[in-house]
């Protein structure tokens, strides 16, 4: 083995020890000390309730379609009042922030969410849950992941079978939260996602499925873990990219960021919509492409012609799995690629790029990282 193999082996494993001891002392020394637990004691969580089927009143107990469409929701303590174990897990605080289908959140409730969670953990908040629709949690669990500035843990929940009905799914999964947001174990990785038992990654998680309970999957890279009733919490892997307190994305001063719209790309598209956004008061572009980054003729015309008049534009898949590459034909236009977020975090991440730098090569390195 040459040298600089054995130095690139050498280097690995020592990452990983010191990885693996300074995890051990957030579990056990930060964790202890930060939070509101003496030993022997709960640990203090806080959540968050913002509405969504998890909360949601349908008109029967057959009923898991039409709810939505009545938009009626229990508060965040009358859920928990459903769940009485929780009691055993925690010192529990909660408050509703809204309550509104996730339909209805946008870019003003996230930084809402992101102030509250960062002001709950820089004090002896031991861990949060937010209660969530399922339409985005997606999108607000990797803007939280990118967003919140504590090791602390942060899991996002929702349903898709409302409380009202036969076989709800609403109970379980808030319970799980909550059990995720107590454990030690979860420290450091970042804004978490959990329904159906299966942690996962806020980074990499998507909703599958318009109604099945196990909808929620992590592309081909796999969820991070379980939460079964035996009461565990087992984590098998843990993220790569960077997240929360490693990421610059200190947004408590902010109280909007830049407009950033997605076009979808279909057999025969021109570029009506690309020229639409750079015509309009949008301040960045996603596209989503074709596979592994391929465009109609017409929708890349009018994406070059964006990035000529000094818009970002970044190239995604509409692909559910694997990366966007950069080229040198992309690069020689000026694109950012998405590498494989999917185009809806894409956005996310060019959002809060921009409210930090205009420097393009700055927001590709973005990609690559987080």
């Amino acid at each position: 083995m040459c040298n600089n193999s054995l130095e690139f082996l050498l280097h690995g494993l020592v990452s990983i020890i010191v990885w693996s001891a300074l995890k051990d002392a957030l579990n056990i020394n930060i964790y202890l000390s930060r939070c509101d637990m003496a030993v022997g004691s709960l640990p203090k969580i806080s959540i968050i309730g913002t509405g969504g089927s998890i909360a949601g009143l349908g008109p029967n107990r057959l009923d898991y379609i039409l709810y939505p469409e009545l938009g009626e929701h229990l508060t965040i303590e009358q859920s928990l009042e459903r769940i009485p174990e929780a009691n055993s897990l925690a010192n529990v605080n909660s408050e509703d922030m809204v309550s509104v289908g996730s339909t209805a959140i946008g870019v003003s409730d996230w930084l809402n969410l992101a102030h509250r969670i960062n002001e709950l953990l820089s004090g002896d908040t031991c861990g949060v849950v937010v209660t969530h629709g399922t339409a985005t949690l997606e999108e607000t669990a990797y803007f939280l992941h990118l967003t919140v500035k504590s090791v602390k843990p942060v899991v996002i929940t929702g349903a898709m079978r409302p409380p009202t009905a036969m076989g709800t799914d609403a109970d379980l999964n808030l319970l799980d939260a909550i059990r995720i947001a107590s454990s030690p174990e979860a420290f450091g990785y970042g804004v978490l996602t959990v329904l159906n038992n299966e942690i996962h990654c806020a980074r990499d998680v998507y909703k599958s499925n318009t109604f099945r309970v196990e909808t929620f999957r992590p592309n081909e890279l796999g969820f991070l873990g379980y939460c079964d009733s035996d009461g565990k919490v087992v984590f098998y892997r843990s993220p790569v990219r960077k997240h929360t307190v490693n990421t610059p994305f200190d947004v408590d001063t902010k109280n909007e960021l830049p407009r950033i719209d997605i076009v979808y790309s279909y057999a025969g598209a021109d570029g009506l919509l690309v020229d639409a956004v750079r015509n309009s008061e949008s301040q960045g572009l996603v596209v989503a492409g074709f596979g592994g980054g391929t465009f109609p003729p017409m929708i890349m015309d009018a994406a070059i012609e964006a990035v000529r008049h000094g818009m970002p534009v970044v190239l995604a898949s509409r692909s559910t799995a694997g990366r966007v590459v950069l080229t040198p034909e992309k690069m020689k236009h000026g694109f950012i690629v998405s590498d494989n977020l999917m185009p809806q975090k894409a956005r996310i991440l060019l959002m809060l790029g921009l409210a930090f730098t205009s420097d393009k090569n700055e927001i590709q390195t973005m990609f690559e990282e987080y």
